[in-house]
């Protein structure tokens, strides 16, 4: 049965070639209902495209995941598609750690058996998630217009997201219209994480008392942010290297001063990245960006690792403390 949201993604797919003709994909299968409803449409559209498809399950070894790679595994046998699992060993439980594993392993998933696309079922809702996430964490635009469409994992590897302008309440609709058999991961409802707080709490609310459209809104402003940010990114780098004296760690002022503090903060992020083991945080940006127009002798704080920033004539020079 072909049905609107299949016409839809075919269209996406179509439009924004994120999913080349003959690709090799592994699909990241959880068992949800996103995951499910992306597996269904792909298989269906694989006509169209010449696809080679195959599942990728990761288990993180939790005890609310016990029986889920099972059905998912039954799932890839009843029709018929190559399937792959990785268990997680003592894992915490944690978003981040398990995020960070996911990948890994879907990374190596696709290392060793040659897949050149990872795929997630990532929706619109995410997206809106993932920009309130991050909002309230600090993030500035480029944290604020994450989940991307596609980006790589590594040079020969990307990460596909399909479903990016797809609700979670028509993925649910979707699996219920073709009786997918669902199997929810029981830590989707712990409210211990602050993910499933803003699904389960933040958003209903922000739905019933402000805008009812508020996941879509969302998900467009992320698109937004994520176009500005790219630019600004860009235009940053040409200025940084045009700053930069490679042969001596330091920038040269002058090329700065006439700078827009929104890209100047920018600059000083991507230096700050180059010279530091950790990555800078809001408060050493702007110390940084305060060098540009201080005196002779001024100085930062020390960063990580007993790192200093100097101003000596036109240069913010790069310093090290002695032990």
């Amino acid at each position: 049965m072909w049905t609107n949201l299949h016409a839809r993604v075919h269209k996406t797919l179509k439009y924004s070639l994120i999913l080349p003709h003959k690709s090799k994909l592994v699909i990241a299968v959880s068992g949800g209902q996103d995951s499910l409803c992306l597996l269904k449409l792909l298989i269906d559209l694989q006509s169209k495209w010449g696809w080679y498809i195959a599942i990728a399950h990761c288990d993180h070894g939790w005890a609310s995941d016990i029986g889920i790679a099972d059905h998912v595994r039954e799932l890839a046998h009843n029709w018929r598609i190559p399937f792959y699992l990785k268990v997680a060993k003592a894992m915490k439980e944690t978003e981040a750690a398990a995020r960070e594993w996911r990948y890994q392993s879907l990374v190596e998933i696709a290392e060793e058996n040659q897949f050149t696309e990872v795929v997630t079922g990532h929706t619109l809702s995410d997206r809106a998630e993932t920009l309130l996430y991050n909002l309230i964490r600090g993030a500035g635009s480029e944290g604020l217009g994450a989940l991307t469409w596609k980006r790589p994992l590594t040079n020969q590897i990307n990460l596909v997201r399909p479903l990016l302008k797809v609700s979670r309440a028509e993925t649910l609709a979707f699996c219920q219209q073709f009786n997918l058999p669902i199997c929810e991961d029981a830590v989707n409802a712990n409210l211990d994480y602050a993910r499933n707080r803003i699904r389960q709490e933040l958003l209903p609310y922000l739905k019933e008392k402000f805008n009812p459209n508020v996941e879509t809104t969302l998900s467009q402003t992320a698109d937004v942010l994520k176009a500005e940010s790219d630019y600004l990114e860009a235009e940053a780098n040409q200025i940084l290297e045009a700053a930069f004296d490679h042969n001596n760690s330091r920038l040269n002022r002058d090329v700065l001063k006439s700078v827009p503090l929104a890209l100047q903060r920018r600059v000083m992020r991507q230096f700050l990245a180059r010279i530091m083991i950790t990555k800078p945080n809001f408060e050493q940006i702007e110390a940084t960006v305060n060098l540009i127009d201080a005196p002779r002798r001024s100085r930062t704080s020390s960063f990580p690792g007993k790192i200093i920033l100097e101003v000596e004539e036109n240069y913010i020079v790069k310093k090290q403390l002695s032990a």
